[in-house]
């Protein structure tokens, strides 16, 4: 299965616990692809970040399962995009949320981002508990339309 890692990766301290997650997630068997790899920008001219920008497309679309980091005040908004883009894909999301400051008495992760996540864990082990079940993709459940009635 292949796996996307979806994390911020602007700072040294974000870069290190994207290492950590991969390297924890191919220890248990998975092939992850993880964009601060090889997609970092170091020219900042427009090519390379059109380069940058089709290339994480190309891997959204390959992947079976995305993993996406969710801590911070607010999620990464490159983050929230690959959400959004591999939900509209119907391929599966599993969160990941080390950070527990308490944001609100209403929502922890914005309800647009929560909704279509199959599920949110708090450590590594959890999302490779959640992985799991997902080993065959084609056995996903039916997604719902906006009145809740099945597709």
């Amino acid at each position: 299965m292949q796996i996307y890692l979806a994390a911020p990766l602007f700072s040294e301290a974000e870069r290190d616990f994207n290492r950590k997650v991969a390297r924890k997630l191919r220890e248990a068997g998975f092939d992850v692809w993880l964009p601060q790899e090889s997609l970092l920008v170091k020219e900042g001219t427009l090519e390379e970040k059109r380069r940058i920008y089709e290339a994480d497309i190309k891997a959204l679309r390959e992947c079976d399962v995305v993993v996406a980091v969710l801590d911070g005040v607010d999620v990464d908004s490159g983050v929230a995009f690959e959400i959004g883009y591999v939900v509209a894909l119907g391929k599966p999301v599993v969160g990941l949320k080390t950070d527990h400051r308490i944001f609100s008495r209403v929502e922890d992760i914005n309800l647009i981002l929560e909704i279509p996540l199959r599920a949110t864990c708090k450590t590594v082990s959890e999302v490779i508990e959640a992985l799991k079940k997902f080993e065959d993709v084609s056995t996903r459940p039916p997604l719902q339309d906006a009145l809740g009635q099945k597709s």
